[in-house]
């Protein structure tokens, strides 16, 4: 059976309804919401939107929350309504036999970790809009990363901290200026229930400090085959302000975020423990999670006898090590003081002086100036280090050679594995229908093999073309119901708000830009020549739109004023109907944007860009991808699979590089994507545009998912770093 197939909702799916009880019914629909399985399967979502279509979309689409709404007699009575009996059992069976397979690419590939399981620490987890836990990119890709560990059958358990008031809400004010939120999170509404240990008993860890105790307990959700375990400090016996400590992701000031660090790592690995789990491989992604590694040395020698460098050395064999960025700001450094203050105490039981422990943490270990970086001990504390890009790879070497002075750059041990995207969460419902019919049978099961992408060239052009278009006029359903929503919220008159409902047109070029409002992505360069941007929108033959989103960190004042920038634009008769700004980016938002739009901007400071992904979720659904040459494009764009912007120069003046950068995002722009999506051919096709959506997914579709990714981290990482290469010679 297709995937298509297995999602379908018309008469051909419905069978003679299976008898059961309400209870029993309920309980069903209570299993399913209760594995987070169910967010990349279409089915099921569709299920649980069926069931009340307007209370799904007001509850974030949360099927927990939606179903405690109801009571069984009255689940079991929609259900008869609805015909959705054999849709259910169908469900429930798939997700059981999936859950006990005993086929999965891993048995094959990665037997030595059935035994000796990898730890993937994170900060966040973006697995969906109703779970939030995430702030942006890294906790997206560490959601992807563990269902793809989930869908080859990984022996992988994610260790992570559980914001209950997660990231803020964002709302922008009659100035177009970015306000914050907090709302508590309502953890009944949750799929996630305490962990226990091997006797059934909850747990509860204990971190030891300078001044005190830190309390933690632990919960645990299932990412279809991953455990996920979430440490949470609001539990008795913490000091109010540590009962605080994890409600908020990025909150706070840098005593908060050690504190929050010390729980992710030092907790972490003690929860584990507590766990009765036993793994081979640590993956830290990103540093904030290093300390995992000092409280691992430590065990190691309290349970094993061995001195401070044989565990070191020991942990280090079996740690992995991923860094995400090459802006300075974005590796966590702490003073001596605080280092001491909270990990003091475990320094003393380890038997290391002060100096020795701030030097894991040094790139010059005899500087007593130079703070703690969790990226260094990353490093120092790992042996597999990876950037997430090639170019990202090339830049992290030059970033961090002085750990290593007495090897050529080339030689840094810092290598790379490119980010991928989950497909099964980012493509679209009626993409996936269109696979089916074309592509070869059982192709989802092999969507990380490059022959089954090259089907896509036998799709008729007006097929694709009317399949896209269709997912764009979704799109801009979704924005006028968000943009008319922001305009009565904000107490704007009726004209504004109905205005709003008819923004933009589904006939118009339009491109979309949302990521975060950090300075360096440039949000604003669009704005460099406002009269030649003018110009582009207001073509009456070949006009354009564009969507933003994005949130601004609370403390970055610079891309806040960005984001007040764009947003106001709404005020200028120029740019009113052309310009859109979405509130509160998060999952949802950007599933709707990478599935509708016709071209991803994306145009970052050189080299400043790690990798991203959101372009990647664009390739799924034919959209087209114009960037700077920076992250993964770098490695991607190949002239005939989407647009760059410049060439991928860079000046050591970063004035005369946004100027250049500006001037080529118009050549771009004005020469070849609108030219190019406006030549229509009679049938009003545009042709030479379709071939290069078919490009674009047949090269690139497949050779950035998250299972290649998690693939490569499984053959190049894991099963190294646990022991399970059958040969391995010294270069």
């Amino acid at each position: 059976m297709s995937q298509a197939e297995m999602t379908r909702t018309d008469e051909e799916s419905v069978t003679a309804p299976v008898e059961l009880s309400a209870e029993k019914l309920y309980e069903k629909c209570m299993s399913l919401a209760n594995n987070l399985w169910w967010t990349w399967q279409p089915d099921v979502f569709n299920l649980f939107r069926d069931l009340d279509p307007i209370r799904w979309r007001q509850l974030d689409h949360n099927p927990i929350a939606l179903l405690r709404e109801f009571t069984p007699e009255r689940l079991e009575t929609r259900v008869a309504e609805m015909v959705l009996y054999s849709r259910i059992n169908h469900a429930y069976r798939r997700l059981k036999e999936y859950m006990s397979s005993s086929t999965t690419w891993a048995d094959t590939h990665a037997g030595v970790l059935g035994a000796k399981p990898v730890a993937y620490f994170s900060a966040e987890f973006g697995i969906h809009e109703s779970i939030q836990i995430y702030s942006g990119g890294l906790g997206v890709l560490s959601g992807d990363h563990i269902k793809s560990a989930s869908g080859l059958g990984v022996p992988l358990v994610a260790i992570g901290l559980f914001y209950d008031q997660g990231y803020f809400k964002q709302h922008l004010n009659e100035e177009g200026y970015q306000m914050e939120e907090y709302l508590d999170t309502k953890v009944e509404n949750l799929p996630m229930k305490p962990a226990v240990d091997p006797s059934g008993k909850p747990i509860t860890i204990q971190i030891d400090l300078k001044g005190g105790k830190l309390l933690a307990k632990v919960w645990q959700m299932n990412v279809g085959r991953v455990p996920l375990f979430l440490l949470d400090c609001d539990v008795d016996g913490n000091s109010p302000e540590d009962r605080e400590l994890t409600s908020r992701l990025y909150g706070g000031d840098e005593r908060t975020r050690i504190r929050q660090e010390m729980v992710l790592g030092v907790g972490g690995i003690k929860a584990l423990k507590a766990l009765g789990i036993h793994p081979g491989v640590y993956h830290l992604n990103e540093g904030h999670s290093a300390f995992a590694t000092i409280e691992a040395v430590r065990d190691h020698m309290h349970e094993d006898g061995m001195t401070f460098d044989d565990a070191l050395r020991e942990v280090a064999k079996r740690t992995v090590f991923t860094t995400h960025t090459p802006v300075p700001a974005g590796h966590d450094r702490f003073d001596a003081g605080l280092i001491e203050e909270h990990l003091g105490h475990l320094r003393e039981s380890i038997g290391i002086s002060h100096e020795q422990l701030m030097g894991l943490g040094r790139v010059d270990t005899n500087n007593q100036g130079e703070t703690f970086c969790m990226t260094v001990l990353g490093l120092k504390a790992s042996r597999r280090a990876n950037a997430v890009s090639q170019l990202h790879g090339h830049v992290s070497r030059s970033m961090w050679a002085h750990l290593w002075p007495w090897r050529v750059e080339e030689e840094i041990p810092i290598g790379h594995i490119t980010n991928g995207v989950h497909i099964p969460s980012w493509i679209a419902w009626q993409m996936l229908q269109l696979y089916d019919r074309h592509f070869p049978s059982g192709w989802y099961q092999r969507m990380g093999e490059s022959e089954v992408w090259q089907s896509i060239h036998n799709v008729d052009p007006g097929e694709l073309w009317e399949t896209h278009a269709t997912l764009k006029n979704l799109l801009l359903q979704f924005v006028r119901r968000r943009i008319s929503r922001q305009c009565r919220r904000r107490g704007e008159n009726d004209d504004a708000v109905e205005r709003a409902r008819t923004v933009l047109d589904p006939n118009i070029l339009t491109i979309g830009f949302a990521r975060r409002f950090a300075t360096y992505k440039r949000a604003d360069l669009l704005l460099t020549d406002v009269d030649r941007l003018v110009e582009m929108m207001s073509d009456s033959q070949r006009p354009v739109q564009f969507i933003f989103s994005g949130k601004a960190h609370p403390k970055d004042e610079p891309g806040k004023a960005k984001i007040k920038k764009i947003q106001n634009l709404r005020h200028d008769p120029q740019f009113r109907d052309r310009i859109v700004f979405i509130e509160d980016y998060d999952i949802n938002v950007c599933r709707h944007m990478i599935q509708g739009v016709d071209v991803w901007l994306n145009n970052p400071r050189q080299p400043l860009e790690a990798s991203g992904t959101s372009g990647q979720k664009v390739v799924l659904n034919g959209g087209l991808n114009c960037s700077i040459l920076d992250g993964w494009w770098a490695e991607a764009y190949d002239g005939r699979n989407g647009f760059a912007i410049g060439t991928g120069r860079t000046h050591t003046d970063t004035a005369k590089q946004d100027a250049r950068d500006a001037e080529d995002l118009y050549k771009v722009l004005e020469n070849e994507v609108i030219p190019l999506y406006y030549n229509r051919d009679v049938d009003g096709l545009p042709q030479e545009w379709i071939k290069r959506m078919m490009n674009s997914i047949g090269t690139l579709a497949w050779r950035f998912s998250a299972h290649r990714m998690v693939a490569d981290y499984t053959k190049l990482c894991y099963v190294p770093a646990a022991g399970g290469l059958s040969s391995q010679l010294p270069t």
